[in-house]
């Protein structure tokens, strides 16, 4: 809302804004209650759903559906509960003309069901995204709702309108949406409904049976647009998705953490949002790699090693089988019984599914002959008997024997002649010794699994029996994914869509992608449309300046990041004593609203943290649950996905020298910033930023 020139005229227009400005914060007031009172009623319903469910099971999912929707309905008065609003000409010819709706981050009706905030994610609502003075799809005039921060009450302090139907739009020259993108980021990150833009919504609004890549740079909103759009989808396909589900992955804990606040803020409050590392967790992880083994292990070779091991396994029959059955005795020849494993072996099914197809068809050939025999069709309990009988059972543990993940993968690691049967044309010698363990454990119970023998388990156990897939996976980080963590997200969304989020130059993992083509190829989505986002909202234009310095020496191609904010600090100081100066500009940061975060090698993590502390600041780590401390020490592997006002990052070339991919690892440090950026070495520094 822009206040005019104190004039008489101006007066009468400062009266009418404020009768305007009251009259929204009434709405704000009535929309609150009657939100209130949508939760009460779904509360009574809840209370008394035992008495109407019909029978237990009824009952029970009633209950579930009913606590899902008292959940939903949660209000938080910190959040706004509508950004903007719509007023529709009246000349327009369609249903929407003359109409007045404000756009919200729920939907809310009166008690006699009429909407008073509408969702926005209803089809309406795109226009408040997508109209212009270009193109006004019928609206005449689009008002935004500035708020004023604060994590009790979000109080509405102004508007702005742009009457699109007289050619007026700000676009980003609006202060209102100027003020929400820079606003001082404290906290769990925020939901962007309010601000997001066109290119940003085409990606939030696409059909669900689209699986889409998004090249995004920092600062373009992309981890935010994976989430609305999982939130767009259960929008649309609410049904289908609650009984399949919707995966969010990350690459750590604290990243999850750090996102967890955006879709209950939504009103979506069931996702399963999980790292990639638990995902295949089956065992405790006890066990390290050298790099060289982990890169192999993570190779899309190993599948092919896995489906041969697991292949070997089957044997061809060597003998007939007789199964004694009261006075008879039924026998099977040897070459029907090869028939029946040749061909469960040509279905290629999953193994543990072929082992029971064996079964079945062994006990209805035993079948068969006794209905030849007796002139009648065997019971359940017959058929169950049969399929338990000690020579079809003896006979199946000869010829298709069952096998574990774990006993696959221990035979294979702790046996060369196991491994170099398997791997033999596939991984050199040298590779095999590289990932074979050099004393084997005494049993499967006491084998130290790492992190990357876990991605193994979990592609032997897909190989077993068939994965659960969702509806719609979003993958953020997903740069960093190798090609067998690839595979194990695949699994879960062979019948689903995928939207990829990544930045080939963030590539930090010793497999990381150069190019999405391969990427999308291991996920089983080759399809898929990679569309760049370049455009940064968040972090100012001079921090972007000096982190693209260093892509001419990340080895990927990919355009550099441009920013739409002119603001923002950016200091680089030579220091002979780092630790002085590192304090002198966290104490220089707490003097301005915001989260501040100093990030460094791994290694000095410790030091920087006791030395604030001995000056009195207090800190937290990425990891810390409840109310963190404003400042936070940040090793430079943890940093990724993660977004601070104020950033102080320390001694450049240590982080650099720390990994094989330091570069990249400080490409991603450099532009966490959203506010300002402060760079204090006393090594000199990479030769990129020199």
């Amino acid at each position: 809302m822009t206040l005019p020139v104190n004039t008489s005229a101006s007066a009468t227009a400062d009266t009418d804004l404020d009768s305007q400005l009251s009259a929204e914060r009434t709405h704000l007031d009535e929309s609150r209650a009657a939100l209130a009172r949508m939760r009460a009623r779904a509360e009574a319903l809840f209370d008394t759903g035992e008495n109407v469910g019909g029978d237990p099971f009824s009952a029970e999912s009633l209950g579930r559906t009913l606590a899902r929707r008292v959940a939903e309905l949660t209000d938080d008065p910190s959040t706004p509960l509508f950004f903007g609003r719509l007023d529709f000409s009246t000349g327009v010819g369609d249903e929407h003309a003359g109409h007045r709706y404000h756009i919200g981050r729920r939907h809310v009706v009166d008690d006699a069901g009429e909407p008073m905030v509408l969702d926005w994610r209803a089809p309406v609502s795109r226009a408040f995204y997508r109209a212009s003075a270009r193109d006004p799809q019928g609206v005449a005039v689009r008002r935004r709702f500035g708020y004023a921060a604060d994590r009790k009450l979000a109080q509405l302090t102004s508007f702005e309108d742009e009457h699109l139907d007289r050619g007026e739009e700000l676009g980003t020259g609006s202060r209102i949406l100027t003020a929400e993108i820079e606003r001082p980021r404290v906290g769990p990150m925020r939901d962007i409904v309010a601000t997001i833009q066109p290119d940003q919504d085409d990606l939030v609004r696409a059909e669900l049976a689209d699986s889409i890549c998004v090249q995004g740079a920092p600062g373009t909103g992309k981890t935010a647009v994976g989430l609305h759009r999982a939130a767009y989808l259960l929008y649309l396909h609410r049904d289908r998705l609650r009984r399949s589900g919707i995966l969010i992955l990350g690459p750590n804990r604290a990243f999850l953490r750090y996102i967890s606040a955006v879709l209950p803020a939504l009103g979506e409050v069931d996702v399963e949002q999980t790292t990639v590392d638990d995902l295949v967790a089956r065992v405790p992880i006890r066990g390290t790699d050298s790099t060289t083994a982990a890169i192999i292990k993570h190779d899309v070779r190993m599948a092919d090693v896995l489906v041969r091991a697991m292949r070997a396994k089957i044997r061809k029959p060597a003998a007939p089988i007789v199964v004694p059955d009261g006075s008879f005795r039924w026998r099977i020849g040897e070459d029907p019984l090869r028939r029946i494993v040749d061909e469960a072996r040509r279905e290629g099914t999953p193994y543990a599914v072929g082992r029971e197809r064996v079964r079945a068809r062994v006990v209805a050939l035993l079948q068969r002959q006794s209905e030849a025999r007796r002139g009648d069709s065997p019971g359940e309990a017959w058929l169950r008997r049969m399929a338990r009988a000690t020579p079809v059972v003896e006979f199946l543990d000869a010829v298709w024997p069952a096998v574990t993940p774990e006993r696959l993968l221990f035979e294979l690691l702790a046996d060369p002649a196991v491994l170099a049967a398997a791997a033999g044309g596939v991984l050199t010698a040298e590779e095999q010794a590289t990932i074979g363990w050099p004393a084997a454990p005494r049993s499967v119970k006491s084998a130290r699994w790492s992190a990357a023998d876990a991605v193994l388990l979990d592609e032997a156990a897909g190989l077993l029996d068939r994965v659960p897939s969702f509806g719609h996976v979003v993958v953020d980080e997903a740069q960093d994914l190798s090609a067998m963590q690839c595979r194990a997200i695949a699994r879960r969304a062979s019948y689903g869509s995928v939207t990829l989020l990544g930045d080939l130059a963030q590539g930090t993992a010793p497999w990381a992608a150069t190019s999405w083509p391969e990427t999308l190829r291991h996920l089983g989505k080759p399809d898929a449309r990679v569309v760049p986002l370049t455009t940064g909202f968040r972090v100012p234009e001079a921090v972007l300046r000096l982190a693209n310095r260093l892509l001419p020496a990340l080895a990927v191609a990919v355009p550099p990041a441009v920013s739409l904010r002119h603001d923002g600090a950016l200091a680089v100081r030579a220091a002979s004593d780092v630790d002085s100066a590192m304090t002198a500009e966290v104490r220089a940061a707490l003097a301005h609203d915001g989260s501040v975060a100093v990030i460094a090698a791994d290694a000095a993590v410790d030091r920087l943290t006791a030395v604030l502390r001995a000056h009195d600041i207090a800190t937290s780590t990425p990891d810390d649950l409840g109310d963190p401390a404003r400042v936070t020490v940040v090793p430079a592997t943890m940093a990724k996905g993660l977004e601070y006002d104020h950033v102080i990052v320390v001694e450049p070339a240590e982080i650099v020298a720390a990994e094989p991919r330091g570069l990249h690892r400080l490409y991603v440090v450099l532009t966490r910033a959203v506010s300002g950026l402060a760079v204090v070495h006393a090594r000199p520094l990479p030769a990129p930023l020199a």
